[in-house]
């Protein structure tokens, strides 16, 4: 059970220590937002899995230079956006083993995803097509839940930067369904 008191430099204190069990509530606590931006920016859910669990791996590689400069959760999440850059480059130098979107693997969340199945699927494609720093911060954002200060934190960026890039992103997403609607 995780204790919501225990803070996550705690935790990384207690598993440099040697307390597996801490390590494993750091992940179960950041593992399912980290899958969900993931699997958003990824668009595979196989493919967000990978990046969580090569994420955590560098995050357990690294916690002894971790060093308190952010706050932990600023640093997992900057782990895993480069983790799933890395993926997305090595996706495009070989586009024939490109995944292509997959499923959900429940059946009860896509037979909820069907009645606006198209939208859905016109939305991602727009998303996709944004570039990746206003991408990202969209999906953060809007997605995740993400404030602008930690939006800045995790991508290194200042915080009016992320304001602007949402704006963009917003834009270009109104004007490539609004030309989709229109075609």
């Amino acid at each position: 059970m995780d204790d919501p008191r225990i803070g996550d430099e705690d935790l990384l204190a207690a598993a440099r220590a040697g307390d597996r069990a801490a390590f494993e509530r750091l992940y179960e606590r950041h593992a399912p937002r980290m899958k969900s931006i993931a699997a958003n920016l990824l668009s595979s859910a196989s493919d967000a899995e990978d990046a969580v669990q090569e994420s955590f791996l560098k995050v357990y590689r690294g916690a002894e230079g971790f060093r308190s400069q952010a706050r932990l959760g600023t640093w997992i999440y900057r782990i895993l956006l480069r983790t799933c850059y890395d993926a997305l480059r090595r996706r495009r130098r070989r586009p024939d083993t490109a995944a292509s979107p997959s499923l959900p693997d429940d059946p009860v969340a896509l037979r909820a995803a069907e009645p606006d199945h198209q939208l859905r699927l016109e939305l991602e494609d727009a998303v996709s097509r944004l570039p990746e720093r206003a991408r990202t911060v969209f999906l953060l954002s809007a997605v995740e839940g993400f404030v602008h200060r930690e939006i800045g934190e995790v991508l290194g960026i200042p915080e009016a930067t992320s304001r602007t890039l949402l704006f963009e992103a917003r834009r270009e997403l109104q004007r490539l369904l609004w030309k989709e609607d229109r075609v």
